[in-house]
């Protein structure tokens, strides 16, 4: 059984999420998606629109996620060791950053394959976000 991994807030859920998701799926047997805690988020940039809880809820939903777990840190490897994952999953907009040529090194030495997706560009939580703030001016 090969076990998949990925990871994201996850906020203002759009056709990226979906397709990251869906593509994931297709390439394993079991599906664990990290939703990033409200905590870690706020780490990251500033504030989720959808609350931690009902992020959760709404990926728990998607067909092809199996299993979600909460991300409460950016380290793959330590959610790694705990989960044991064959593969993890990613958007290609991460593709040669320094942390995850890093972390491709560091998996390959346990096993572990990344699969870079491409990035939806036509939406993004980013441009929603945006868009929103220019709305209510």
């Amino acid at each position: 059984m090969i076990i998949g991994y990925t990871s994201g807030v996850f906020d203002l859920f759009h056709i990226g999420h979906l397709n990251l998701l869906r593509n994931a799926k297709s390439l394993c047997d079991k599906l664990i998606v990290g939703v990033t805690t409200d905590e870690l988020v706020s780490y990251k940039y500033k504030k989720a629109v959808i609350p931690f809880e009902e992020r959760m809820e709404i990926v728990r939903n998607i067909k092809f996620v199996d299993t979600v777990i909460p991300q409460d840190t950016m380290d793959k490897l330590v959610v790694w060791q705990k989960l044991k994952y064959d593969v993890m999953f990613v958007g290609d907009d991460w593709f040669q950053n320094e942390r995850w040529v890093q972390y491709e090194s560091q998996f390959k030495e346990v096993g572990v394959k990344i699969i870079y997706f491409p990035y939806t560009k036509s939406t993004s939580s980013t441009l929603l976000n945006e868009t929103l703030l220019k709305l209510r001016k």
